[in-house]
């Protein structure tokens, strides 16, 4: 039995089941998991398994409460949860042509029944191996969440997992399935899932900025001229991400190649030179690998990987991942070489999605190898395998093309991973290939991006995609480069947010639909999604009114009160909305009480942790989130080297306390001194504002309004220990609550129409009369000569005002 390395090595202790959780004759063997999940195996030789699979990690949980009857022929377990009915060593379901179903589960407290080979027609879909295969729902992978309130995933043909990490087949007729009967407990449900596939892999720091990459060939000079070329326009870069062409595409008979280890030296003549200048820049480096053929000749390991594998013959060196010698070869005498140059993590570029488990094995066995050294943690970008892929982030959508259509499909798709436990997809911002290049539809796919799970460039090499910002229109480059830094600076709370999706499984984005289901069915709403725990994206895919020369848009805010990001304006919760959307503008909100830790004035690619931070913190409510934060890059936090400061906000109409205290963790993990910049929203300048320090007062460094903010700034404050901040004043807070006129008032300042005409219609627009007398009133504006499309217009925006 081949040993690929302790690194790799299973604890068996953690597979198998209590058996006090087992229930099991000759052919089957149940066993209950939870009071939620069961396993469910029918074996015709009496073999089970109790390795670990693609799927399953861990089965010794700890043994639920069950009870259990039975005779002879027939089987009844109950949990609080479920009731399984069975008879005893009989098929689960009898065929296409003896359709008895021998194997039934009813969801307690409902009329719910499942059986081996329920359709689940009420499942709301996870998201498949790629964006290139998913055209349409129907697509769409099973997932966790559905209205039956079950679910269940078939891990007979799983591949098996031996001690020593080497891959083994699955036993062949057996069926061996996990079933989740939560009913409406579906933040349980999904805690069950981690627990027995793995908790999510927490990324790098690092993976949270702007990601670059290009399908071109790249030299050196090129390179160096593109980094600086992001620092002169002050646009951070965290990640470049080489795509082929870096490494030697053609050597003697060899043509075109998409295989490749060795850097090509007429482009790149000192690898190790450019990847150290890119981290001292502050940027991390990334190589496309696609082991789809083998190994060449003309790699720099070559002879000695012959020696390895005792090859007599010279040629092309096949890798077959279900040999773990050759995958040995591959990861230590391949891309570790490429590690200690300097690269950071590598792109699996497997395109070949019809054998997932050859992609499931790279994706595995890659991952963990660049996680054998605790000083780095691992990454790899690649498709979905499909099996547990939360473990393997960050996960690789496919080429897409720039077009609308394509650019309207990615919040579905980004939101059906959380549907299998996913959420590190990464999409190409702006589109792969084909199309047109757009203003408006980079603009847009910017801006998902920033909110989105990954922000990654990355286009064909044509010299006229343009994805650098810089090379479109002055303000194209304005707003795509203002978000791009919005983008770096939320990798403080990005990073909190990633750490409490590895720590505890809750979901960095969560649909909409979780909580309302009925919006699941209505395109206008169903996009929508929680960002993190402080902030509700209500994401934009449709074109603007070319007329108003805004994008109109639609959009439904849950319960309680509502601040949009940037302007700070109130919204009523519980209610459907409609505004209009300039380029620049983005529909970003914030739940009363929020607390959003922004980092600040950092070098411009610098992701670690900052000497500034500015934290908004928006009035309603009480609130406390817990910045964390570590190295960013190794493995250290798993051994305590992390600090988790705790920001706490009490409010009171005029009198606010807001208090940051590092609670856990060690000294020497942040600066030891940092600049606090507080943004209190929506606030007015504070008659009195006291700040201590533990329990010495200090003085604050400068205290002023900016807009409808009160900022309080604080310097040189110790990281570890307790400052407080308390701002008092009669009537502070500002109040202002978003009103529909205002926006189309503004719509009609920005309109090319006379200057003297515009009195006129908005003397029509915001008059007391009737509907219908405004409607007559704006079509005898033809007298004066106003375009057709501006009526249409105006005629539009009444209804608009009349919804509501």
């Amino acid at each position: 039995m081949y040993d690929l390395g302790e690194n790799f090595h299973i604890d068996m202790s953690k597979l198998v089941s209590k058996p006090e959780s087992i229930v099991r004759g000759q052919r089957y063997r149940f066993t209950v998991l939870t009071e939620r999940l069961i396993r469910l195996e029918y074996s015709p030789t009496g073999v089970f398994n109790d390795l670990a699979t693609q799927f399953a990690t861990f089965r010794n949980f700890d043994v639920p409460k069950f009870s259990k009857k039975e005779d002879n022929s027939y089987l009844e377990l109950e949990t609080a949860y479920f009731k399984l009915y069975y008879s005893k060593e009989e098929p689960f379901f009898g065929g296409s042509f003896n359709p008895t179903k021998n194997l039934k589960v009813s969801l307690n407290g409902s009329d719910v029944l499942w059986h081996y080979g329920h359709p689940e027609a009420k499942n709301y879909y996870g998201s498949n191996i790629s964006a290139e295969v998913s055209k349409n729902e129907n697509s769409y992978n099973k997932g966790l969440f559905s209205l039956d309130g079950f679910v269940s995933f078939d891990d007979s043909t799983s591949l098996r997992i031996n001690q020593f990490g080497s891959v083994e087949p699955y036993i062949k007729d057996n069926i061996d399935i996990y079933l989740f009967m939560y009913n409406k407990d579906f933040g349980l449900c999904v805690s069950d899932y981690f627990k027995l596939t793995g908790m999510p892999s927490l990324i790098p720091r690092y993976a949270l900025g702007n990601w670059w990459c290009r399908d071109k060939v790249y030299t050196s000079d090129d390179v160096v001229e593109l980094a600086n070329n992001f620092e002169k326009n002050n646009i951070p870069l965290s990640v470049f991400l080489f795509d082929k062409d870096w490494h030697i595409r053609n050597s003697g008979a060899y043509r075109d190649l998409e295989t490749g280890y060795t850097f090509n030296k007429e482009l790149i003549p000192d690898p190790q030179a450019l990847i150290n200048f890119l981290h001292m820049k502050g940027i991390r480096v990334g190589l496309s690998v696609n082991p789809k053929d083998g190994i060449y000749p003309h790699e720099e390991n070559y002879q000695r990987i012959k020696e390895i594998l005792e090859y007599k013959s010279e040629g092309l060196i096949a890798i077959d991942p279900l040999n773990p010698k050759l995958l040995d070869v591959l990861l230590k005498c391949v891309l570790s070489p490429l590690e200690d140059l300097g690269v950071d993590f590598f792109w699996n570029d497997t395109k070949d999605v019809k054998d997932l488990d050859r992609l499931w094995i790279l994706n595995h066995y890659m991952f963990n190898n660049l996680s054998r050294n605790p000083a780095k943690r691992g990454m790899i970008l690649a498709r979905n395998a499909l099996k547990a892929a939360h473990r393997y982030p960050v996960l690789y959508s496919g080429e897409s093309k720039v077009s609308w259509e394509n650019f309207m499909s990615i919040p579905f798709f980004n939101l059906s991973a959380s549907n299998i436990g996913s959420c590190w997809w990464s999409h190409d911002i702006g589109g792969y290939i084909d199309g047109i290049e757009d203003p408006e539809l980079y603009i847009r796919s910017v801006q998902l991006g920033v909110f989105s799970p990954i922000l990654r460039f990355h286009s064909a090499g044509g010299k006229y995609y343009k994805r650098e910002p810089w090379r479109w229109d002055s303000k194209t480059a304005n707003i795509v480069g203002g978000y791009l830094r919005l983008r770096h600076r939320l990798t403080s709370y990005l990073y909190t947010e990633a750490y409490k999706y590895y720590k505890t499984g809750s979901m960095i984005f969560q649909p909409l639909y979780y909580y309302l289901p009925k919006v699941y069915d209505d395109t206008l709403y169903r996009n929508e999604y929680f960002f993190g725990s402080e902030l509700l994206v209500a994401p934009i895919v449709n074109k603007k009114d070319i007329v108003m020369n805004r994008t109109i848009h639609r959009f439904y805010l849950p319960d309680g009160m509502w601040y949009e990001f940037t302007t700070g304006k109130k919204y009523v919760g519980n209610k459907k909305y409609i505004s209009f959307y300039k380029e620049e503008d983005y529909p970003i909100f914030a739940r009363r009480g929020s607390i959003i830790p922004l980092s600040n004035k950092s070098n411009v690619n610098n992701t670690s942790n900052p000497t500034d931070i500015e934290i908004h913190v928006f009035p309603g409510q009480n609130n406390t989130y817990r910045l964390y934060e570590d190295d960013g890059i190794s493995s250290l936090y798993k051994e305590g080297f992390y600090l988790i400061t705790e920001i706490d906000y009490n409010y009171l109409p005029n009198n606010y306390t807001l208090i940051i205290r590092s609670i856990e963790g060690k000294s020497g993990i942040v600066p030891d001194t940092r600049n606090y910049k507080i943004r209190f929203r929506n606030t007015k300048h504070a008659e009195d504002v006291i700040v201590y320090f533990d329990s010495t007062q200090i003085q604050v460094s400068n205290a002023y309004v900016d807009n409808n903010d009160f900022i309080v700034e604080i310097n040189d404050v110790r990281t570890v220990g307790q400052l407080t901040i308390n701002c008092k004043g009669k009537d502070i807070e500002i109040d202002a609550v978003r009103v529909l006129t205002e926006d189309i008032d503004a719509i009609l300042s920005d309109l090319q129409i006379e200057t003297t005409l515009k009195e006129k219609i908005a003397t029509i627009l915001f008059s007391e009369d009737s509907f219908k007398d405004k409607r007559i009133k704006v079509r005898k504006l033809k007298r004066y000569n106003l375009d057709k499309s501006f009526i249409k217009l105006f005629l539009k925006l009444l209804e608009y005002v009349e919804e509501i």
